[in-house]
């Protein structure tokens, strides 16, 4: 299927991380926790993809305590009894297994609406009440609303951290809240939280910080950014490795031990006159270790060529694209999500050269995922 895959065999240590190869399941949102708990078969889905080789899996989101933060019914949340207990029988199974396990830490901002749970009463909170530019939903976040999801997302940082994952994925990115504040589509503030570039990292500078003093110096946090949305794809957050450099500067400051820079397709470049994509731009301007994301092992954008959504089906192809950029160091993981949706031995398999036994990607996959 591909030429050599020594640049995904090799090991990878970083602080509480300490994978035996370069592969990471990407995070997918799954509705399939009652109840906002991983059940046994939320633990069995992650466990197979450990049993498939995939040294390090991050989890879909799960929500962090705070009112506001759930988009969604049926997805996990990390606090309270029940789902932390869910979630530790989740880390037990992928540790038995092999791999490790870190959890995506989410509040979905102005994506909720209101008569979702917990609360169906409580609206969308956000940094200006605005889904997109010029659209609003909810409700503008005041600075104590935005010390509580600071402190929330502290909080679940040190829960993961005492059940057992290996370290922590903060979502900042995809037009959730944290990517709000980066945003200038909906972030419209005026205090120090709004304006410049390095304003509107404060909020996630504050979370990476309070995280930080939550968990340590030694666990691990990964901090996942994009620059589209699912509201706008086309969204930059930064026009040209200037302005992204004065995005990232902040953060690394903060505190974050790696990042995951999400694109639709890592083959692509993300600014004129390089080659390198967003995760190979993130390092050469932070030093960082990154997660390059998009479309791995498929021909076709998760998107689709006729922008109607995951519903298509995409093809598997080689990762001689794939080997060459992580041979030549431009990122040090890949995270890898609809092929193994389809399929969690497909790294296996592919490692094993048995290209023949691997399926294209279906919309009956989305309705699965086992």
């Amino acid at each position: 299927m591909s030429g050599s895959l020594d640049s995904l065999l090799r090991p990878f240590e970083h602080k509480s991380l300490k994978l035996h190869n370069r592969v990471a399941m990407a995070p997918m949102t799954r509705t399939m926790s009652p109840g906002y708990a991983a059940n046994d078969q939320v633990a069995g889905y992650y466990r197979r993809r450990a049993e498939g080789e995939v040294g390090l899996i991050i989890t879909e989101g799960t929500f962090v305590n705070h009112k506001a933060a759930n988009g969604y019914e049926n997805v996990p949340a990390i606090y309270g009894e029940a789902a932390l207990a869910g979630w530790k029988n989740v880390v037990d199974q992928v540790h038995a297994a092999g791999g490790q396990i870190i959890p995506q830490l989410w509040h979905v901002g102005s994506v909720r609406k209101e008569g979702i749970g917990p609360d169906k009463s409580v609206p969308g909170y956000s940094p200006s009440g605005l889904f997109k530019a010029g659209k609003p939903n909810g409700q503008a976040m005041s600075k104590e609303d935005i010390q509580e999801v600071v402190q929330a997302f502290a909080d679940a940082a040190r829960a993961a951290k005492e059940i057992g994952f290996d370290g922590v994925e903060i979502h900042g990115a995809h037009g959730y809240l944290i990517d709000q504040f980066f945003w200038e589509g909906t972030n419209q503030r005026d205090d120090e939280y709004g304006g410049s570039i390095e304003n509107r990292t404060r909020f996630a500078v504050e979370i990476v910080k309070a995280v930080r003093e939550a968990v340590g110096e030694d666990f691990a946090i990964v901090l996942r950014y994009s620059q589209w949305k699912q509201q706008d794809y086309e969204a930059k957050l930064a026009q040209n490795p200037e302005e992204l450099k004065r995005f990232l500067a902040p953060l690394v400051e903060a505190g974050v031990d790696i990042f995951h820079a999400s694109t639709r397709r890592f083959w692509v470049p993300e600014f004129e006159n390089s080659d390198l994509n967003l995760a190979g731009w993130t390092k050469e301007l932070t030093g960082k270790p990154v997660i390059s994301v998009g479309s791995v092992g498929l021909d076709d954008d998760f998107i689709g060529g006729n922008n109607q959504g995951m519903g298509g089906t995409a093809n598997p192809t080689d990762l001689n694209e794939l080997t060459r950029r992580m041979g030549n160091q431009e990122f040090d993981l890949i995270a890898v999500g609809r092929v193994l949706l389809q399929d969690p031995h497909w790294f296996a398999k592919v490692r094993e050269d048995r290209a023949e036994d691997i399926t294209p990607f279906t919309k009956e996959a989305l309705m699965s995922l086992s």
